[in-house]
């Protein structure tokens, strides 16, 4: 079986950002990218990401308010906040909020950027395994609760 080939998302407002990061990834990675945090959702609602990479300062949504919206509709993406400003207090959102796994700055390290992701995508299958598991348990409990019903009823 080939391996999968981990796909990102990399939201941004600068678009040489999001340029210099397709052209420094996209022969390892399937890389997407979004101008804007709305232009990201509707990417995350038409294709499968691994791992969602969003800058923190951008107009009309943030990049915590943008992974904020990303975990009500998308929660199995690993989320990582990327930043060319050392804000504390948007750290701890992020944290907080955005649930992220790993926060960066920028300019980012490209071999840095390279282990980041590698290690995500473990933690991204690791978070599938766990809601499958989840998901076969609910349906187990859901049929030993209804033969204790039938038995109960007999």
């Amino acid at each position: 079986m080939a391996e999968k080939v981990i796909s990102i998302l990399y939201v941004d407002d600068e678009m040489i950002n999001l340029l210099s990061f397709r052209a420094v990834y996209r022969s390892k990675y399937n890389i997407f990218t979004a101008i804007s945090g709305a232009e990201g959702l509707e990417i995350l609602d038409k294709n499968e990401i691994h791992i969602v990479i969003t800058d923190q300062r951008m107009p009309n949504m943030t990049g915590v308010e943008f992974l904020e919206k990303v975990i009500e509709t998308h929660p199995a993406p690993i989320r990582i906040l990327l930043t060319g400003y050392t804000d504390m207090s948007a750290i701890i959102a992020a944290v907080n909020k955005g649930n992220i796994y790993h926060y960066l700055n920028k300019p980012w390290d490209d071999k840095e950027m390279s282990r980041i992701i590698e290690e995500a995508y473990d933690v991204y299958l690791k978070k599938i395994e766990i809601m499958n598991e989840n998901k076969e348990l609910s349906i187990t409990n859901s049929q030993l609760e209804f033969l204790l019903r039938q038995k109960l009823l007999s």
